[in-house]
């Protein structure tokens, strides 16, 4: 019965005719396998029957849409800086290109998190309740500083700390930031899945061809695993590309007037240095 309900959650289809997340699946069975742990040890049935259910695999997929830096340059500079809630956005916006931290991430940070004068954000509970802290670049932190020159306008006594808040005083719920990052994505006409995470996989994206160690960018993104951060390294084949043409024994065979080429090239550069 188990494994008939296993095979039921995967062949079941939602409404819109899709089938379930893996993560969906997972957290059904998860429920069953602690029920009859739950069962087991209270001595209710003699043993667990599903001990040795399988749970479905997370699929690692590549991400789908990664901005250059010149459409991230043109997502930027989308927000009216001009008013006060430009300002924020444009403040949001730079912070999640500069630390690549998550939604949640971003709109749970407080005050008390955020340490301009030494470039560091403080990421408290991140996915998996652990803390981090994360570089900021010098713009993120100088138009963050920007925010916080103009944010008491918008404070609606007790002020309890929040970083970025509504126009009414409210601290921005990670939907609201959804609906403002997809907006300011798709005004830009850059043409790519418009989402925080967008940004988050441009400035994984970026700094691994900026030549960034992976290792590195796995701190910075809190990421508990390295095969979760190689999945950005798709992205820079370009320079894996280069590399190749540049190493490849194919490269080693050239013609006879490829050597002449070569060697005629050479032979004009070591007659400039002879000259006086």
């Amino acid at each position: 019965m188990l494994e008939r309900y296993r095979l039921y959650l995967h062949a079941r289809r939602k409404p819109d005719g899709s089938p379930l997340a893996w993560s969906s699946q997972a957290q059904s069975l998860v429920a069953v396998k602690g029920l009859f742990r739950w069962l087991t040890r209270t001595k209710q049935i003699p043993s667990n029957p599903a001990a040795e259910l399988e749970l479905p695999r997370r699929t690692r997929r590549m991400p789908r849409d990664v901005l250059t830096a010149e459409e991230a340059e043109r997502v930027l500079a989308q927000p009216d800086t001009t008013k006060g809630m430009g300002v924020r956005d444009r403040a949001i916006l730079e912070l999640l290109c500069s630390t690549g931290i998550r939604r949640a991430e971003c709109t749970n940070l407080q005050l008390a998190d955020v340490e301009l004068g030494r470039g560091l954000l403080l990421v408290r509970e991140g996915k998996g309740g652990r803390d981090r802290f994360v570089p900021v670049g010098e713009r993120a932190a100088e138009w963050t500083d920007r925010w916080l020159a103009v944010r008491p306008r918008y404070v609606t006594p007790p002020d309890v700390g929040w970083l970025f808040l509504t126009r009414r005083g409210r601290p921005l719920a990670p939907k609201r930031l959804s609906e403002l990052v997809r907006r300011y994505i798709e005004a830009s006409g850059v043409g790519k899945s418009p989402s925080c995470h967008l940004l988050r996989h441009t400035m994984a994206t970026l700094m691994l061809e900026a030549g960034a160690d992976v290792r590195h960018i796995q701190e910075i993104l809190g990421h508990v695993v390295l095969s979760t951060t190689a999945l950005y390294t798709h992205v820079s084949i370009g320079k894996l590309q280069e590399v190749h043409r540049r190493t490849h024994p194919a490269r080693a065979h050239r013609t006879v007037a490829d050597h002449e080429k070569l060697l005629s090239s050479l032979a004009a550069e070591l007659l400039e240095v002879d000259e006086p």
